[in-house]
């Protein structure tokens, strides 16, 4: 039987006929039809419980264990311990178990601990008290018990058990006020509008009366998205059919505010309301760190492999001689003589597996994911990235791409909110070619009753007249502004007050500018009052105007209209939008006069806005009503027969004019943008702004500067030539000018070369991504990137949100592969955060959907210098010095073994005691490493800030290549043969041995450094001395017994471990002197001056000796961590050899 049909069926049987359709059907109150309307058919739909956890009581040990063991170092170590259990190997089970069983069982905790917490918060979200109406009466039962279908009644200021529809309220008009801060961060109220048929219903009664069904749709994530249409029954009677949007549906999580109460009907509980779907995990990106150290550890588990082969091999040429195969004093018996000698050889192959496998450090995982989580406090504490203007600081959504800051090559910015303070003022209007300005100064006098002054000719008079008062008429209509509430102004009611001070909200701030722009030229917007508008106009007179219809604004059409009937019974379409959306839909109007002064707004950095209106007729306006009404109903595909339907009204207009607002620059965003370039990172701004604006900007911000050749890759150009032409001949441009080798990704401002700046639009960017049916040679994606790469700015203007990301995506998977990064402050710029490697959201004014969305948010846009100069640079030092040195100190533990075999006939003879090859990984060597990864500064944080040029240092994952990899790996298997033949060698000379002390400086000292290193080593020889039986006398082992004692008695062994440390440090520091003195990176010579100028304080003083904060340099950027155990490891070959 075929599987798919097997599985649609479980699924209709298990799940429900709404898990198989494309809409739903929701009895309101659970009441049937009237009979012979249409037939009842019961679904099942999940109740209102909320699960944000991950594990249950009875599914936590198996599910939990089996997350553990996908991960290779932890199945690796299961493998060998099974081993160990089922063969006869050379060392003890407890020495891979007790490691690995220490590592799952701290990751178990911390992962139950987290879900015990998840379970708290759900619990207490599930047993809230919820009204509902049940059988006319209102009754109390607890969240989880919700159902689809049931009727609840919420109170203000109480939270939307589920997403409700909204029937009804207890405001007259039907409207409710909500606010979303819980969902997108946006704290203006907005507002929601009851279904016209059920909006009169004001009591329990009337409500449960109710005959209706609802046809939605499927439950999807968009918080901005519904499609439904609601059918109410009256009698016997055809049923009502209503459309339902978004201003229709009651989110989850959303407030009731300055509204008494509500009643509305459930439609999606549970894990199906918008808000549980949004917050589902996201998909889990991984750092070039966490890419690198996962091929370092197949690489270490290959070595692991060789030397257990190797040392198989020789084991049996070893054996070859009689004498040595069965000496004297152990002779074989019968059973081991039958035995097969293929097996017998798989046998010890795995012995060797299990005597080698200590090179794999089983806690290297669980150190990064400490340090990780650790570390990203340093951001969320960071005072200087604390904006005191909005009271928020730095957020960190992920721990897991902190070294991801100190790699990243390009940035996508977004422009409004994120480059720009996104705080709009209005400038000017242009009516007709009439410039009008608000609150004019004239010989040092603010005209505060100034019309305006024209800037262009004489004033308007007659039919000029009537245009402009159209125009503050269109602006005081067209927007989705709402007026607060306010009782009283300065003591005074409202209506003692004659034009009293209107306080606009919208999630717009561009509205927001132009409604208060136009009332200080004499019209203000006074409020919507029964679905009419009310405005006041110069002679203090309120016009009202009756709202019938709003065309929201969305970035595909890039405008909005207004459909409204003045009080003589005239109809005008009101229409307001980018200049590209308004002037090809325009039949009349003084078109130039107002293009010019659009242009001229744009090239200063001004945001346009054309609006236009036009004349129905009763007729007219009718037959637009039908097109309406057809398209709001469909439930398949609404969104596109609305936008065709909008495409056929908004057409013809007469044209009235161009409104100016600024949106200033955020404060040091050139600065930031200039540190960054010369750190040797590309930016690129992709903005839905005209071209001219957003130019503007770009050169105010520096990214553009005075001699970047501009170069453009526009419909315009391409309208004039082909776009294979326009294309080929920016290549040859480019080339030309720097050569057949392009621009390093890296090369930042150069004086050497002509800098390039790429100006490109959405609709090129559309041609360019398009597939190619005509089978021409070459590739126009290739091409573009080539362009690209030999430009230092590229600004994408007219983008759509959709667009971003594929930019973002384009470069991210080119051929170089960099690193990408992100940022932005709304909501359209969430595709581009989730698809760059890390994504930075601006808390900022157009809600909190990016900074929701993204790895880190932050205040404002200058606090991106800092996160990736300073917080990326160390993050990156501390993890990739961090991943070297486990690798490292585990070949100098094991690699002695290794040796140790050929002096002991490959018997499988272990070198060290159980309890050290349990404790090595656990207790004495992660810890001083854990704290280096935190704390080490190799220059200063002023410094990095001071110098972009040394992110250029650790660019490109510089310090985990593989030619810095196998340096490490020589270096210890280098330490390992001093140590092994040292040790030897002093036996022979019966030079009794001891253990020494760490004297290596790192570069930044702490209390915390030296509590770590020196305690770990006080550490080990407390546990010696237990371990030895010299303590408590009970816990006495054999092979240990008072080895350690003999050790510390004798003062010639201090010098040989001294020596041995000597010797191993010689070469790291010749290399590192040599390459100081011949070759220094741009770092090197920061320490080297930092070192005679000043003593650095940095973002640990704190931590510091304060009093005398003496922080010590040193030639061996390595610190003390990869030298801590040393002492370690000789003792322990050494007390291997007295016995």
């Amino acid at each position: 039987m075929d599987c798919s049909l097997l599985r649609t069926l479980v699924s209709r049987y298990c799940a429900g006929e709404e898990n198989w359709v494309d809409s739903r059907t929701i009895y309101v109150g659970h009441r049937e039809p009237p009979p012979g309307a249409e037939a009842y058919i019961p679904q099942r739909f999940p109740d209102n419980r909320i699960v944000s956890s991950k594990y249950t009581f009875w599914n936590f040990i198996p599910k939990n264990l089996f997350e553990q063991f996908r991960r290779i170092a932890n199945f690796y170590f299961l493998i060998i311990f099974l081993v160990q259990l089922i063969i006869d190997t050379p060392t003890s089970p407890v020495t891979s178990g007790l490691p690995l069983l220490f590592v799952i069982t701290v990751t178990a905790i911390k992962q139950g601990y987290e879900d015990w917490l998840r379970h708290k918060a759900d619990n207490a979200i599930n047993q809230c008290p919820v009204h509902f109406i049940q059988h006319g009466k209102l009754v109390r039962k607890q969240s989880r018990k919700l159902r689809v279908g049931d009727i609840v009644m919420v109170k203000e200021d109480e939270k939307f058990p589920c997403d409700l529809i909204f029937l009804s309220s207890s405001r007259g008009d039907g409207t409710c006020f909500v606010t979303t801060t819980s969902l997108d961060g946006e704290s203006s109220h907005k507002t929601y509008y009851a279904v016209q048929d059920t909006k009169a219903f004001h009591n329990e009664q009337e409500i449960d009366a109710l005959h209706a069904t609802i046809e939605c749709e499927q439950p999807q994530p968009d918080l901005y998205k519904f499609v439904g249409r609601i059918n109410v029954y009256h009698d016997r009677n055809e049923p009502i059919a209503r459309p339902l949007g978004s201003e229709n549906l009651l989110l989850r999580g959303a407030t009731l505010k300055n509204t008494e109460k509500i009643f509305g009907v459930a439609i999606y509980t549970g894990m199906e309301t918008k808000m549980a779907l949004n917050y589902q995990s996201k998909s889990q990106k991984r750092s070039a760190v966490e890419k690198s150290m996962n091929v370092f550890l197949v690489v270490y588990l290959c070595i692991l492999v060789s030397k257990a082969l190797i040392n198989t091999v020789l084991k049996y040429a070893w054996q070859s001689e009689p004498f040595r195969d069965e000496p004297w004093y152990n002779q074989k018996t019968e059973p081991e003589k039958k035995r097969n000698l293929f097996l017998q050889a798989f046998t010890d192959f795995l012995a060797f597996m299990v005597l080698f496998n200590y090179i794999i450090p089983v806690s290297m995982y669980v150190t990064v994911e400490m340090q990780k989580f650790l570390g990203s406090y340093f951001i969320a504490w960071d005072e200087e990235m604390f904006d005191e203007g909005t009271g928020e600081g730095p957020l960190v959504n992920t721990s897991d791409l902190n070294e991801e800051l100190g790699q990243i090559e390009y940035v996508f910015t977004d422009k409004t909110g994120t480059l720009t303070e996104n705080n709009m003022e209005f400038v000017e209007c242009c009516i007709e070619g009439h410039v009008y300005i608000p609150h004019v100064i004239c010989n040092g006098q603010i005209l505060h009753d100034c019309t305006g002054i024209d800037m262009i000719d004489s004033s308007p008079g007659g039919s000029g007249k009537e245009r402009e008062e159209l125009f503050f008429r269109a602006i005081c209509l067209c927007h989705t502004v709402q007026v607060k509430d306010d009782d009283s102004i300065d003591g005074l009611k409202k209506n003692q007050v004659p034009r009293r001070p209107c306080i606009y909200i919208s999630s717009s701030p561009d509205e927001v500018a132009l409604v208060e722009g136009i009332q200080r030229l004499g019209y203000t917007y006074l409020r919507l009052k029964d679905n009419y508008m009310e405005i006041l106009n110069r002679e203090n007179n309120i016009e009202k105007f009756e709202l019938l219809e709003v065309f929201s604004f969305d970035s595909v059409r890039r405008r909005m209209s207004v459909i409204v009937k003045s009080s003589a019974g005239d109809i005008f379409l009101f229409c307001k939008g980018a200049d590209s959306s308004i002037f090809p839909r325009v039949k009349e109007g003084k078109i130039e006069q107002v293009r010019s002064r659009v242009q001229r707004n744009a090239v200063e950095g001004l945001r346009t806005l054309c609006v236009a209106y036009k004349k129905l007729t009763a007729e007219e306006y009718s037959n637009v009503q039908k097109l309406l009404q057809s398209a709001k109903l469909a439930l398949q595909e609404r969104d596109k027969k609305l936008a065709e339907v909008y495409e056929k009204i908004e057409r013809d207009f007469i044209l009235l004019g161009a409104t100016a607002v600024e949106d200033r620059l955020q404060e040091k965003a050139a600065d930031t943008i200039e540190a960054l370039q010369k750190a040797g990172i590309k930016v690129w701004v992709l903005t839905g702004d005209k071209m001219e604006t957003a130019a503007a900007t770009c050169y105010a911000c520096k990214l553009f500067r005075r001699n970047t050749q501009i170069l453009e890759l526009t419909t315009k150009k391409i309208e004039e030539q082909s776009l294979h032409d326009v294309l080929f001949d920016l290549n040859k441009t480019v080339i030309r000018q720097n050569g057949s080798l392009t621009r390093d990704t890296f090369s930042g401002l150069s004086s050497d070369t002509q800098d390039y700046g790429l100006i490109i639009d959405g609709a090129a960017l559309s041609l360019i991504m398009k597939p190619r049916h005509d089978g021409s040679s070459g590739n126009y994606r290739e091409i573009f990137l080539n362009i690209c790469r030999n430009c230092t700015a590229v600004l994408c203007c007219r983008m759509a949100p959709l667009q971003k990301a594929q930019i973002v995506k384009l470069i991210k998977l080119s051929k170089e592969h960099p690193i990408t990064l992100a940022i932005g402050d709304g909501a359209n710029d969430v595709s581009m955060i989730l698809e760059a490697h890390v994504g930075i959201g601006i808390i900022g004014r157009e809600g909190r959907q990016a900074a929701r969305n993204s790895d880190y948010a932050i205040p404002k846009f200058k606090h991106l210098k800092k996160m990736l100069l300073v917080h990326g640079h160390f993050y990156y030092i501390r993890i990739s010095e961090l991943v070297q040195y486990f690798f490292y100190k585990n070949v100098c533990f094991i690699f002695p073994q290794f040796l140790y075999q050929f002096f002991c006939g490959f018997s499988q003879q272990t070198l060290y005691d159980t309890a050290y090859l349990t404790l090595y990984n656990i207790s004495f060597t992660s810890l001083p490493i854990l704290v280096y990864g935190l704390m080490e500064q190799h220059v200063s944080a002023d410094t990095l800030k001071r110098e972009p040029s040394l992110y250029r240092d650790v660019a490109k994952n510089a310090l985990l290549r593989w030619r810095t990899f196998i340096y490490w790996t020589f270096l210890g298997v280098f330490d390992a043969l001093v140590f092994f033949f040292g040790a030897y060698l002093l036996l022979d000379n019966t030079v009794v041995t001891s253990n020494g002390q760490l004297a290596i400086d790192t570069h930044y000292w702490t209390w915390i450094n030296h509590f770590v290193i020196w305690g770990s080593l006080v550490f080990y020889i407390v546990f010696s001395l237990l371990w030895g039986g010299i303590i408590w006398p009970f816990l006495n082992y054999q092979r240990m017994y008072y080895v350690f004692m003999q050790m510390l008695s004798s003062g010639p062994a201090w010098l040989g471990i001294i020596l041995l440390i000597t010797v191993s440090l010689l070469p790291d520091a010749l290399k590192k002197v040599l390459c100081r003195e011949l070759w220094p990176t741009a770092t090197e010579r920061i320490q080297k001056a930092s070192r005679h100028c000043r003593e650095h304080i940095s973002e640990f003083t704190p931590l510091a000796c304060l009093k005398s904060p003496r922080y010590r340099s040193s030639d061996c950027s390595n610190s003390p961590a990869r030298r801590t155990n040393w002492c370690f490891l000789c003792a322990n070959l050494l007390s291997r050899n007295t016995l």
